[in-house]
């Protein structure tokens, strides 16, 4: 993205299908709110996890939106974003290992979010990948995470809809997920929680409901909801994302969060506050509009892509990323003489010769080695002159 960004502004017709973020604007009534209370005077010290009103409206979301139950304003955390907020619960679950035992481990479907495996492991974790792939969607089914689940087992990390897939967990899936949850906490592994990551929920457009497994009473307290404001209201740089738990396990966690939290960024900034009950309150036809959109861009590319000679492609149905396999060019040689042997390669030279910025899926595990993860949070023009081009460029290998 930050190379796309620079041919750009070195006057190259680049066009840009990497950043994770909506093209949309803030809409003007979340705006409004943040500058009446910046004009107020809202500009001091905040409490930690956010001001009450702030938290009561996201307990309300949580209750409502996700049927989470006995979620109040004591069970949400609000962070500096919702990878702010993943940092402080991974490392309030985990504990580095003393010397000569075993770490905690974390199940982690992949291909999954460049971030989880390091920010886990940056917390003392051992990332235990379940592999996923085009013939399943993209989804670990409940009998590969039984079989990862060990004694050593303390987190099983979900995200659906996916980043970097653009597939989602249908309900009666995450219902089977939760039954073997519930079985593994009885029998082999007392400690294990789901923390689940939303934060793609509102954008979803292929008749596939989102569901918070949170909202499962059986597991509702082993159960970490991250969510925010980033995407859905298309707010990346406002940084709110929050975290939801139920009863009171939830509400013991949610303090250790505080606890952790008041040592590395306090509160987020104060003005914004007045923002989150309005988003969630007076947002919903412009959080409507924008998934719309989503919608037809969706159609488009999976058309797209699915026009293309040697692309394996599953259809997005969820967040805003398509996900195609394009192992089948590998092997091949680019018009200026570079050997395509990854999808990395691939990408080096659909940027450098193409003009067409994709990331490679090699950071996000599993079978995303073969992979290309295309944002298509930009204009339908834009994804069909995008399409045109990898579809020139990939007929001119040899």
């Amino acid at each position: 993205m930050n190379r796309a960004k620079a041919m750009q502004r070195a006057g190259k017709d680049v066009l840009s299908f990497a950043a994770g973020e909506p093209d949309f604007d803030t809409p003007a009534v979340v705006k409004d709110a943040a500058i009446r209370a910046l004009s107020a005077g809202m500009t001091k010290y905040m409490p930690t996890l956010g001001d009450p009103d702030s938290r009561a409206a996201i307990a309300r979301k949580l209750t409502t939106d996700n049927g989470i139950p006995n979620c109040t304003p004591d069970n949400v955390a609000i962070g500096a974003g919702g990878k702010h907020q993943l940092y402080v619960a991974l490392h309030c679950l985990l504990d580095p290992p003393p010397p000569g035992q075993a770490p905690q481990e974390v199940i982690l479907p992949v291909p999954a979010w460049v971030s989880y495996a390091p920010l886990s492991e940056l917390a003392g974790g051992k990332v235990v990948e379940v592999p996923t792939g085009p013939a399943s969607g993209f989804l670990a089914s409940p009998e590969q995470i039984e079989a990862a689940i060990t004694p050593r087992s303390r987190i099983l990390l979900l995200n659906s809809p996916s980043n970097p897939c653009g597939t989602m967990y249908p309900p009666d899936h995450l219902r089977a997920i939760a039954r073997v949850v519930e079985h593994a906490v009885k029998t082999i592994a007392p400690d294990l929680v789901v923390l689940s990551d939303e934060i793609y929920e509102k954008i979803t457009y292929a008749g596939i409901p989102h569901f918070s497994i949170g909202s499962i009473p059986e597991i509702a307290e082993r159960t970490i909801t991250i969510n925010g404001l980033s995407k859905a209201y298309a707010m990346t740089g406002w940084r709110i994302g929050y975290t939801g738990t139920s009863g009171d396990w939830g509400r013991k966690f949610i303090a250790a969060m505080g606890t952790l939290q008041a040592q590395i960024s306090t509160n987020i900034t104060s003005f914004i506050y007045p923002a989150i009950p309005v988003a969630l309150r007076e947002c919903d036809a412009e959080v409507e509009r924008m998934r719309q959109a989503f919608a037809n861009r969706a159609k488009v590319i999976n058309a797209r892509l699915a026009a293309i000679p040697g692309l394996k492609t599953s259809p997005a149905t969820g967040a805003f990323y398509a996900f195609p396999n394009v192992s089948s060019y590998f092997g091949r040689t680019s018009p200026a003489g570079r050997r395509i042997l990854t999808s990395l390669d691939l990408a080096e030279a659909l940027l450098d010769e193409a003009l067409v910025a994709f990331v490679p899926g090699e950071d996000f595990g599993g079978c995303g080695k073969d992979h290309l993860r295309i944002s298509f949070a930009c204009s339908e023009e834009q994804i069909n002159r995008g399409m045109d081009r990898f579809a020139a460029f990939l007929a001119s290998l040899r």
